[in-house]
């Protein structure tokens, strides 16, 4: 069995390549960066520190790796031999690597099985983006029947890597990979470390509101405190009861709209939370809470929850808190920080609240957070 993963960076040699490794794939790694596929090229073997409860080292071996930017036609001939295609490289890079993938699925033999492709980003349905690109890249009218799409969930926490760690790259011990089961039809992939369901959504938004919206609060509040790292910020009694009055709103809404028992919901927040206060997991809060312009859009880990839960005529009092703490992140060095403070100085509440947060002005959430723009305006 073969996959061919998009993004060799530290999600894809840590989570996805390293789970389908031990699924028995041959892992080819694409990717455009020189450097990092000279190193894979030279290297028989990486290492992944699993640190935690359960600490471990687990060798991989066995893999490829191509510059899809320096030899297309190499990357199409190993997607045209192989079972399974993921990514790894963030969800607005997709479009950037679909005509790869349909250029691929084209040079496929008429009587190979359809390709799996998963997009495993930390985004709600990527799949479907990655999708979408690829059939404006592909020529024909056989994709349905050439490849598979499959949306899928991604949780697990790889922190920055050390300076001198070279390929190997630390983890946390915990994971979670579910992948919708109905595209597959009778062709699931064989991959024992992921979980198949049929239905996906209460999965992604149980993560993206739980793990990505305290992640964020956490790294948001804890830099505001002069905090370097996130095992020591919800160390901090102050944060930790912020992080716990967001994680309860959110969890609200997934029980009630998800129907999560109550008990399953609390034991998810407390292992997040444990997740967090690990200390061997040596993440900063910069480095978690950076892009908060796309954290804080419509449908993100903020926003998102917030809007619904005051659409069910329930609190988000604490959501809003962690928008306004995200308008006050200014760490340097961040792209997104520097747009949405220029955002912020250059327009008035309003304008900035829609372009912010995609909210109507008659949307009930949204008078809340203009307070919280506006509040921050006159603070610069």
């Amino acid at each position: 069995m073969k996959a061919v993963h998009f993004g060799a960076g530290n999600i894809g040699r840590g989570f996805v390549g390293l789970l389908l490794h031990e699924a028995g794939y041959e892992v080819v790694f694409a990717d455009v960066a020189e450097g990092l596929i000279a190193q894979l090229d030279a290297a028989d073997s990486y290492t992944v520190h699993v640190v935690g409860d359960a600490p471990q080292d687990i060798v991989v071996e066995g893999f490829t790796a191509v510059n899809s930017a320096q030899d297309p036609e190499a990357l199409t001939a190993q997607i045209a031999t192989a079972d399974v295609v993921t990514t790894a490289v963030g969800a607005h890079i997709l479009r950037f690597v679909a005509p790869a993938i349909a250029a691929g699925i084209a040079a496929r033999p008429a009587d190979a099985a359809p390709l799996a492709v998963m997009a495993c980003e930390n985004a709600i349905n990527a799949t479907d983006i990655l999708s979408a690109e690829i059939r404006t890249a592909y020529q024909g009218d056989d994709l349905d029947r050439r490849a598979e799409f499959a949306n899928t969930a991604v949780d697990r926490i790889v922190p920055a890597q050390a300076p001198d760690a070279g390929l190997d790259v630390t983890v946390e011990s915990f994971y979670e990979w579910v992948i919708e089961r109905g595209p597959f039809g009778d062709h699931v992939p064989d991959i024992p470390g992921a979980t198949f369901v049929d239905d996906l959504s209460p999965y992604i938004e149980r993560k993206l509101f739980t793990l990505n919206t305290g992640h964020a609060t956490t790294a948001w509040y804890g830099w505001a405190a002069g905090i370097e790292k996130i095992s020591d910020a919800i160390a901090d009694p102050d944060i930790l009861g912020i992080v716990e009055g967001v994680l309860g709103e959110t969890s609200a809404l997934l029980v009630a709209k998800h129907g999560f028992p109550v008990e399953v919901q609390q034991a998810y927040l407390a292992k997040i939370l444990a997740r967090f206060a690990n200390p061997y997991l040596p993440d900063t809060v910069e480095r978690v809470g950076r892009s908060p312009l796309r954290k804080l859009s419509r449908h993100e880990r903020i926003v998102g929850p917030a809007a619904e839960l005051v659409e069910r005529g329930l609190d988000a009092s604490h959501l809003v808190g962690a928008f306004s703490a995200a308008l006050a992140f200014t760490p340097e060095g961040d792209e997104e920080v520097t747009q949405l403070q220029q955002i912020l100085r250059g327009g008035d509440a309003d304008a900035v609240t829609a372009e912010i947060t995609g909210l109507a002005a008659d949307h009930p959430l949204y008078p809340a957070l203009r307070r919280a723009v506006a509040d921050r305006i006159g603070s610069l």
